[in-house]
């Protein structure tokens, strides 16, 4: 890795928020922060796009503004900046951050219950990218909480027990650990519907495998604690839906934390239904952290 915070910005108005974020969060890990603008002008449109000389001036004006706006909130950061020229924006984020530890993309909010507008471009760069993506959410509507971006709380970890979950273990620890955090991290699960009918013949059936869920998440927590002694982690095995339930044990997180599984299928890729749905409905910045 390069020891680099990469975000991107297009000109709209989430980029304040997650250029902040991506700045403290570079502060954090005594990391470099690049800007990054990658051109997404559509070939054809009802009016004419502006011309070359115009694009380059206009994208570099946005990263000078901002950097010049960081450099005054962040002294002793190392900020750089970057513009790329590309029909697709998503493939030339992806593209881009490759080598960076974190790139950082944000998002607008619709309201508390249409949750955030994840934009096509991070919608398209999240699945095209190995690099875990935090997207951090802006809002100028009246019912919906500012995106937390103080680092208060806990980081959350929503952890699918079935999937190779090193990767995203490895990220969250880290994440808490910088911040001197606790991690709280969440596997909920819903009883098959075989089992709707298991209560009345076995009272004991349901604790019984909530017990087996529990001990499981602990087995896979210990050599953690052991790795991050000073970190406290709190383990939840809890019965509901898993988006819900992560939603939940979010409303006051520093950092939401769940998983993309690497899929390379023949239709592409694509981001699982539980991450998607974090993704629009978190409150608090959201990283999505690629794994196998």
């Amino acid at each position: 890795m390069s020891n680099r915070i990469t975000v991107g910005l297009d000109g709209s108005d989430t980029d304040a928020t997650a250029a902040n974020w991506a700045a403290r969060e570079a502060e954090l890990r005594g990391a470099a922060l690049e800007l990054l603008h990658a051109e997404d002008w559509p070939q054809y449109a009802p009016l004419a796009a502006p011309l070359p000389e115009s694009r380059r001036q206009w994208a570099e004006d946005l990263l000078a503004k901002a950097r010049n706006r960081l450099l005054r909130d962040h002294p002793g950061l190392d900020i750089r900046t970057r513009r790329i020229e590309g029909l697709a924006a998503g493939a030339a984020l992806a593209s881009a951050a490759a080598d960076a530890d974190l790139l950082v993309l944000g998002s607008r909010g619709l309201g508390s219950v249409a949750g955030f507008l994840v934009g096509s471009t991070g919608a398209d760069t999240i699945p095209q990218t190995e690099t875990p993506v935090v997207l951090v959410h802006a809002t100028d509507t009246p019912d919906l909480p500012a995106a937390s971006n103080s680092g208060d709380g806990p980081v959350v970890l929503g952890l699918d027990l079935h999937s190779n979950c090193d990767r995203l273990l490895g990220f969250a620890c880290q994440e808490a650990e910088r911040r001197a955090c606790p991690l709280i991290v969440v596997h909920a699960w819903s009883p098959p519907p075989i089992l709707s009918y298991a209560p009345a013949l076995d009272p004991g059936i349901q604790t019984e495998i909530a017990h087996g869920l529990e001990t499981s998440l602990r087995e896979l927590l210990n050599p953690w604690e052991q790795k991050y002694p000073q970190l406290a982690v709190e383990a939840r095995t809890v019965i509901g839906q898993p988006a819900i339930q992560i939603l939940y044990a979010a409303s006051d997180a520093a950092l939401v934390v769940v998983g993309r599984r690497i899929r390379h299928a023949a239709l592409g890729t694509h981001i699982g239904p539980i991450t998607h749905a974090v993704m629009h409905h978190a409150t608090s910045p959201v990283a999505v952290v690629a794994h196998a």
